[in-house]
């Protein structure tokens, strides 16, 4: 069991949420939590998120599909991968998050603990 919860862990979570969301594509979600991150001074990076999606795939929680962005494709041929659950990805995504719940509150109690007994 690691000290704190590793990085591509904590970002897979907030992969699963944004893919429950509806919110498939992988840069798009890369823009969404640089903005929720940032009052935080956290940016997450480009390549964790494309290894954690990349592993949730592997995974079988994830599949991707390749749609156009945008509704004119006359306009935009910008091609996009979508991130999808699979069949059973969304039980999958469940466990997942219960085991990370578990490591989050182990880390959210030592954290308390350090300021406790460091700075008070």
């Amino acid at each position: 069991m690691a000290f704190m919860i590793a990085q591509r862990a904590y970002i897979k979570l907030y992969l699963i949420n944004k893919v429950e969301q509806r919110r498939g594509y992988g840069y798009q979600m890369l823009e969404e939590l640089k903005e929720e991150f940032k009052p935080f001074g956290y940016v997450p990076p480009q390549s964790e998120i494309y290894r954690a999606l990349h592993e949730l795939v592997q995974e079988g929680v994830l599949y991707r599909t390749k749609q156009l962005k945008g509704n004119d494709p006359s306009v935009d041929f910008q091609e996009i991968v979508l991130y999808h659950f699979t069949d059973n990805g969304a039980e999958k995504a469940a466990l997942y998050k219960k085991q990370v719940k578990t490591d989050l509150d182990r880390c959210i109690g030592m954290l308390h603990k350090a300021v406790a007994d460091n700075f008070v």
